[in-house]
């Protein structure tokens, strides 16, 4: 991960960025106000500008070599308006058009949006998975933020790196191949990167202690599998926390379907299922190292959900935590029967003020909303209204669905109190609706976020590459922050 440092003075750099905005209505762009004290760079830069034909939109890039020179490269750089989004934007261009260098300063304002968007964009748009050493690897190494007070900005500055850091071990986990990862393996990576934090807690449930338990669900959806499940409970719980938010993330290691085996292009990128699972774990890990005065507990419920005789078959009922029993007649709607353990025992034994669930949970999520929108549902105005402004001030996306009543009949079983796989129409909500009958007396507290489309990216926009990525730490640590 890139360094990023604080500084100020006067400084001679070997490569200089400098940020550029738009001009007014039919004005040409111009260099942003910062901290950088050379006026003749500033004025060559300026004479430059109707050259670049930038125009100082966020992300633009140009690069001007002056060899006599001090610096000897001179980078500009389009912010757009200067609010966080477009510093997000314009950091993560930076680090990929500056790959090959291995240190460059950034003059930049004296803003906290400005030095979060710029942190945060630099370093996930620098992210990298790759299981091999061999190909090129970039460059750059360090990056100097030039600012007049570096002490008034070192806060924001640790709080932008920390969720980038989360951020970062939620993707790692989500592209993590599932030769590697089965539920065993991801709890051992949660206890290790829980290991040594301060009033953080954590426990691990094996297949025994599930059964002794009725965790009926996480277990027939890992019953299949020779890894057995696993369930993580996760808890920041610092002293002066006067609210209690449990969060729910599907972990699903691998889904093959099951019986009802998925056809191949539909199982070749299963490894993400666990994403939800990903981001509740590094967003309790986050609010621990950022010390937010809220009590966070996180549950994992992790399962492998392959297809052998030990199977669960379509038809079957399953005994959820708690006594409710659901009949699944379609093995490949697989996290909603771990999601229920899990959020059944938040109700009945760690009570909490808030419950949110994170889960990709439907291919019915992409096709309402498209690829980089979660779907959201809650019966709480304020809860959704929160959670919602947090994702946006994070640079995620989400957007309010309904809990439609109309589709509680698609909920009807024969044999068993609800059916958890109707194939009838409206899939993420119905889906929502199975959940919901798991929350108890926290029904009007809780919140479910459909996260499969956006938690996977098909190509490079943004802060995101390809791959995993790490969808719901920044908006959940946002929100989580508002409630201390």
């Amino acid at each position: 991960m890139l360094a990023i440092r604080l500084v100020s003075g006067s400084i001679q750099p070997d490569t200089l960025v400098l940020p550029v905005r738009p001009g007014g209505p039919d004005a040409a762009p111009e260099l942003a106000p910062t901290a950088w004290p050379g006026d003749d760079v500033r004025a060559e830069a300026t004479a430059l500008l109707p050259a670049t034909r930038l125009t100082g939109a966020a992300g633009e890039v140009r690069e001007h070599l002056r060899p006599a020179g001090a610096p000897t490269r001179l980078w500009l750089l389009g912010v757009g308006d200067g609010d966080e989004p477009d510093w997000r934007s314009a950091g993560a261009a930076l680090a990929r058009a500056t790959r090959d260098e291995t240190q460059i300063t950034i003059s930049l304002p004296d803003e906290v949006a400005a030095l979060r968007g710029l942190t945060e964009g630099l370093l996930l748009g620098s992210y990298r998975y790759r299981l091999t050493e061999a190909g090129p690897r970039p460059a750059l190494a360090r990056v100097d933020v030039l600012v007049a007070d570096p002490e008034a900005l070192a806060d924001t500055l640790a709080s932008a790196r920390t969720t980038a850091e989360m951020t970062w071990l939620a993707r790692d986990l989500t592209n993590t191949p599932s030769s590697t990862k089965h539920p065993e393996w991801f709890a051992d990576q949660v206890t290790a990167a829980a290991s040594g934090r301060p009033d953080v807690h954590l426990r691990v449930r094996g297949p025994r202690e599930l059964a002794a338990e009725g965790f009926g669900g996480i277990l027939a959806v890992g019953g299949g599998s020779a890894h057995g499940p696993r369930l993580v409970e996760l808890d920041w719980r610092p002293a002066d926390a006067r609210t209690h938010v449990v969060l729910v993330g599907k972990g699903i290691t691998f889904d093959t379907g099951g019986i009802s085996i998925k056809p191949v292009p539909a199982m070749k990128l299963m490894r993400k299922d666990m994403a939800g699972a990903a981001a509740v774990v590094a967003a309790t890990l986050g609010a621990a190292a950022l010390r937010l005065p809220v009590r966070v507990t996180t549950l994992a419920p992790l399962a492998e959900n392959m297809v052998s005789g030990s199977a669960f078959r379509p038809g079957d009922v399953i005994r959820h935590y708690g006594g409710l029993t659901s009949e699944s007649t379609n093995s490949d709607a697989e996290g909603r029967l771990v999601l229920a353990d899990a959020m059944a025992y938040a109700v009945r034994e760690l009570k909490p003020d808030l419950l949110v669930d994170l889960a990709t949970l439907t291919g019915a999520n992409a096709v309402a909303l498209g690829k980089r929108h979660a779907a959201l549902y809650s019966e709480n105005d304020d809860l959704a209204t929160g959670l919602l402004a947090g994702i946006s001030a994070a640079g995620e996306r989400a957007w309010r669905m309904p809990l439609a009543d109309d589709y509680l009949e698609y909920l009807a079983s024969d044999v068993a109190d609800l059916h958890s796989s109707p194939a009838r129409g409206a899939g993420s909500v119905v889906a929502a609706l199975f959940l919901r009958e798991f929350t108890g007396e926290l029904r009007d507290r809780w919140a479910h976020l459909d996260m499969s489309a956006p938690s996977w990216s098909d190509d490079v926009h943004g802060e995101l590459v390809k791959g995993a990525t790490g969808w719901g730490v920044r908006g959940l640590l946002r929100w989580l922050a508002t409630l201390g």
